[in-house]
């Protein structure tokens, strides 16, 4: 059977559930890493998410992460039933996100395409450890014990009814929501769930898995269950859940005779008497032979809708309710979408800006006589709705840091306990939204800033004891937006760096400028040399410092994509580490200029002034360096052309235009031919066969076809 249906869209819908799903765990358990147990709506949930999994992996046959699961499963089935003391809770939080970490392994080797052949057996050894542990340390003397929460593998989709006097007869309907992608895939789910606690369980439609178009079929008509089995119906609620794909659950308790009669309710005074020992073949055989007598007796009536079903009232005498009479609130609707159709969409919004750029500067339009008043206005309301169908697709590529600082968060956690310290995490603006190829490039400097933090910059307990610090250590990582950029922040309240040290360091590797003294260096620049490639001032080489390698990625990185690194610190106080990167990466706005018969852009956020120059302005050093002073202020002067070797550039610096560029606390100018215009530009990456070049950060098209080179200010200005 499994054959049958489409696995590949099932498995895409299988990483995509199951990822949220653990997401959400790992989020849950380190915000109460620090509390003293899980309250009971975590147990709860994740007593739920870890029965999900188990539940599809099963259908999926990953059979490795449905053992490990399922076990992880017992551990918070019996926290759920028996409520044991003295559960050790930061080893019960290991366990959890080892579990997390095994799963999302196996996840990540399924969107790879290679085998799932991770070896569960440890983990689950040391579950059973510590579920016995707890069951010896918790559990009262003479107290009954909780049953087990035994698993058993259904070999058929019906179990035949054996009904007893405990037995209880449920009618059931879901709703999904109409957005719902492979409705029958979570039917089953449904169905598969139910399973372990159904003597008895029908449900329609029948072929949900080897049948697609039932998805349909269940979105219009909803899902319809019989269930025979020895349970409360608020325990079938919470098998059943109401999540993101399922909207509403009606849950409507029986009596055998009306169990019997199959999916409809009504009055059917000819309906067989059935035995409640007889087989489901039995059952169905004579209810069809009793629907066929009704059907020739009387004209056919119309058929039950869905959400005809009527909800059982619980309190004596109050009338009882349709549940189609209730209100639907609003909701939000979402559906998921490919990120290489997205990638695809913001990349064919670039070309619509470059065609707009060729249609409004073509040549064709400077003919002089020319009435152009209706042309600019259609071309004035392109640009304009071009500019909101840029703001749109950019908002729908951003994205919240949250999941990126909620993986700094497992970091600290497994750090600092490695490293046996005491160390709270806190976030600051964590919901501000960036570009997501920004996040791609920000995640290994961060997680290289974080360790640095917990190993380096944070002491050991009996050292802050020492230094009269009583409050625990503490990294906070803290974002926001400011003019187009964003900042991350990295601090630590630990020792701070030590400027000494590091110029010692630096002394010894040759970094120095012979006859410059210490104290001419600033604090920010003697900061800076930690980001040197093989820089380090750890004496002992750990698992996380010590090698000299990390801070110069970091910013090798953040370069990369436009961005900054500002390191500050206080001795004995902590140390803060700040990144200013831009919101995108895709469209930016530029000015447009040209030296000689070629045409460069920069970036628009860090020029200052445009400024015309005399001679007179002009240093000359004897080493051919240049400066200018411009209203009592001295800055470097960088001639485009001379620069890049050009062959044709104004030698002049009073035919030329001067931009003040200014980059951190680093500020100069730069000489070029003339200034073309204020433009948006489409970043395009410099061919890979391209040697790499000092100032250069990419390429775009402008309006006349021509290729402009997209100048890097953090590389001119260094």
């Amino acid at each position: 059977m499994a054959e049958d249906f489409n696995t590949e869209s099932m498995l895409d819908m299988y990483l995509f559930e199951n990822g949220q799903l653990l997401e959400r765990l790992q989020e849950m358990v380190l915000e109460q890493k620090d509390a003293e147990c899980f309250d009971e709506d975590s147990i709860n949930e994740i007593f739920r998410t870890m029965h999900t999994i188990k539940g599809s992996s099963g259908i999926m046959m990953f059979d490795n992460i449905t053992a490990i699961s399922h076990k992880l499963e017992d551990v918070f089935f019996y926290l759920r039933e028996s409520h044991p003391e003295n559960v050790p809770h930061v080893e019960l939080v290991e366990h959890v996100l080892e579990v997390e970490d095994f799963i999302s392994s196996e996840m990540e080797k399924i969107r790879n395409g290679d085998a799932v052949d991770g070896d569960p057996a440890a983990i689950i050894a040391d579950l059973d450890k510590f579920l016995e542990k707890i069951k010896n340390g918790g559990q009262e003397a003479g107290a009954e014990p909780v049953p087990e929460n035994v698993h058993e593998e259904p070999k058929h989709f019906y179990i035949a009814p054996v009904a007893t006097s405990a037995s209880r007869f449920y009618k059931i309907f879901i709703t999904f929501f109409p957005e719902t992608e492979m409705a029958n895939v979570h039917a089953y789910k449904t169905v598969y769930a139910l399973k372990e606690i159904a003597e008895d369980i029908l449900y329609s439609p029948e072929d949900i898995l080897t049948d697609e178009k039932s998805g349909e079929i269940i979105i219009k008509e909803g899902f319809r269950i019989l269930l025979q089995a020895q349970c409360t119906e608020q325990e079938v609620r919470d098998l059943i859940g109401i999540g993101y794909d399922i909207e509403k659950v009606e849950v409507y308790e029986c009596d055998a005779e009306q169990f019997l009669l199959g999916f409809d309710f009504g009055d059917q005074p000819s309906a067989p008497k059935i035995d409640l020992e007889s087989t489901v073949e039995e059952i169905e055989a004579k209810q069809e032979e009793a629907q066929k007598e009704e059907t020739e007796k009387k004209p056919p009536e119309k058929k039950i809708a869905p959400g005809d079903f009527v909800v059982q009232s619980k309190e004596p005498g109050k009338q009882k309710k349709l549940a189609k009479d209730k209100p639907k609130g609003e909701k939000a609707s979402f559906i998921s979408v490919n990120v290489s159709k997205m990638d695809q969409l913001m990349d064919l919004i670039g070309e619509l800006v470059i065609s707009e750029s060729v249609v409004l500067q073509s040549s064709d339009l400077k003919v002089p006589g020319l009435n152009l008043d209706n042309f600019n206005k259609a071309a004035a309301q392109l640009a304009s709705i071009s500019t909101d169908l840029q703001n749109v697709i950019m908002s729908m590529r951003m994205v919240p840091l949250t999941n990126t600082f909620q993986k700094m968060n497992r970091i600290v956690f497994d750090v600092s306990r490695k490293l046996g310290k005491d160390i709270e995490f806190v976030m600051v603006g964590d919901t501000t939204e960036v570009d997501k190829n920004i996040i791609e490039h920000i995640s290994d400097p961060l997680m290289h800033l974080v360790r640095n933090a917990v190993d380096h910059g944070i002491e050991p307990n009996e050292d802050r004891a020492q230094s009269g610090k009583m409050e625990k250590g503490r990294v906070t990582l803290a974002a926001k937006t400011e003019a187009g950029k964003v900042w991350i922040s990295v601090e630590d309240n630990g020792a701070g760096l030590d400027r000494e040290k590091i110029l010692a360091k630096a002394r010894r590797q040759g970094i120095l400028d012979d006859g410059k003294p210490d104290a001419a260096y600033t604090d920010k620049e003697v900061y800076q040399f930690i980001t040197l490639p093989g820089f380090s001032t750890n004496e002992v080489v750990t698992e996380y410092s010590g090698r000299g390698v990390g801070m110069d990625v970091v910013v090798q990185n953040i370069q990369a994509i436009g961005g900054t690194l500002e390191i500050d610190s206080t001795p004995g106080f902590g140390s803060t580490m700040s990144l200013k990167i831009p919101l995108t990466l895709a469209i930016i706005d530029g000015i447009v200029m040209e030296v000689g018969t070629s045409s460069f852009v920069m970036e628009t956020g860090v020029i200052k002034r445009f400024i015309r120059v005399k001679e007179d302005m002009m240093i000359h050093e004897p080493n051919g360096d240049e400066f200018v002073m411009i209203r009592g202020d001295c800055y470097p002067v960088i001639r485009l052309g001379k620069w890049y070797g050009l062959d044709e550039y104004q030698e002049s610096v009073e035919d030329g235009v001067m931009l003040i560029l200014e980059v951190e606390d680093k500020k100069a100018c730069l000489l070029v031919d003339k200034l073309v215009g204020k433009q948006e530009i489409v970043v395009k990456p410099i061919p890979s066969y391209i040697k790499k070049v000092k100032g250069l950060s990419g390429c775009t098209q402008l309006g006349d076809g021509s290729i402009a080179l997209i100048l890097d200010a953090p590389g001119l200005v260094e």
